[in-house]
C-alpha cells in the first residue's frame, strides 16, 4: 500500500509469448517451447489483453496443466483488442490503447497475449505497448517462440540485414509486382525479405513466388516451426521448381526470400 504523499505503485506490462500451433491439428507440448519463468508470471496475472478472449483462455487452460493459476479462468480480467485493430493494425497511431491499460495505472500487473508467437511482432498489440510507455508503465517481454527469428535462422539467408514486411497482396497482378519490388531489394543490398501468409494460401503464394522470382534466387519457408513435423526447406527457386511444391495448405509457414 503506498504511503500518504508517495507516487501510487504502477502495475507492468508483461508481453506473453503463446505457442505457435494456433489452429493446427497437433499440438507442441508446451513445456518443450515455454519456459518455466514465462509460465509462472502467466498463472499469476489476473488482467489481460488479447485479440480473442477464447483463444487466451484455451492457452491459459494449458498453462494450468504445467503451473497452477493464480485466479480462476471466470474470474480473469481479460479485454480484447478491437476487431479494427486486427484487420488494419495498430501501428500507425489511429488506435488509442490507454484506456485498457486502467488496470496497470490502479496498480495491476497485466499480460499482453496474440494467438501464436511474440504480441506485437506480425501481430496486433503495438498500440498497447506503446500505450503502456506513454503512461509511464514497465514494459517486460518475456522469453517464448518468435517465428519470424525462427524462420530467419534457419533460412541460411542473411540474419545481419531483414526484414519483415507483412502480408503480400490477394490481388495477382499485384502480388507479382510486390513479390519483384521485393526480390530487386534483396537481390541488391543483400537484405533478407521476410512474410507470411493465412495457411489455407500457402500454395497459392509458393506458386506465385516459384513463377516470378528469378531462378536464382534463393526461396526458404519454414512451416510448422516447433511442432513435430517443422520442417524447413531453403534452396534456389530454379531447384524448387524441379522438386515441386510445399508446403500444405493447413500449417503456418514463413517464406523468405535472398540471395
Amino acid at each position: 500500500m503506498a504511503q500518504p504523499g508517495s507516487a501510487p505503485r504502477l502495475g507492468k506490462l508483461y508481453l506473453v509469448p503463446a505457442p505457435l500451433d494456433f489452429g493446427c491439428e497437433q499440438q507442441t507440448p508446451l513445456a518443450d517451447v515455454m519456459p518455466l519463468a514465462t509460465l509462472q508470471v502467466a498463472a499469476r496475472l489476473e488482467h489481460w489483453v488479447c485479440e480473442n478472449a477464447k483463444t487466451l483462455r484455451a492457452c491459459l487452460k494449458r498453462v494450468n496443466e504445467l503451473q497452477p493459476l493464480s485466479h480462476q479462468l471466470q474470474a480473469l480480467q481479460i479485454q480484447e483488442l478491437p476487431r479494427e485493430v486486427h484487420k488494419k493494425g495498430d501501428h500507425s497511431g489511429n488506435f488509442d490503447a490507454r484506456p485498457l491499460l486502467a488496470p496497470a495505472l490502479q496498480g495491476h500487473d497485466m499480460g499482453l497475449v496474440s494467438e501464436a508467437g511474440m504480441p506485437a511482432v506480425a501481430d496486433p498489440g503495438s498500440s498497447v505497448v506503446r500505450a503502456a510507455h506513454d503512461l509511464g508503465l514497465a514494459v517486460l517481454p518475456l522469453v517464448g517462440p518468435v517465428s519470424l527469428l525462427l524462420a530467419l535462422a534457419a533460412s541460411g539467408l542473411n540474419g545481419q540485414n531483414f526484414a519483415f514486411v507483412g502480408y503480400l497482396p490477394q490481388d495477382a497482378a499485384q502480388r507479382t509486382s510486390r513479390i519483384r519490388e521485393l526480390e530487386s531489394l534483396a537481390l541488391k543490398t543483400g537484405q533478407t525479405q521476410l512474410f507470411i501468409e493465412t495457411p489455407y494460401r500457402n500454395a497459392v503464394l509458393l506458386q506465385a513466388l516459384l513463377q516470378a522470382l528469378q531462378p536464382g534466387t534463393r526461396l526458404a519457408v519454414s512451416s510448422g516451426l516447433t511442432l513435430a513435423s517443422a520442417a524447413t526447406r531453403s534452396q534456389s527457386v530454379k531447384q524448387w521448381r524441379q522438386h515441386g511444391g510445399w508446403p500444405d495448405n493447413q500449417t503456418p509457414a514463413v517464406f523468405a526470400i535472398g540471395r
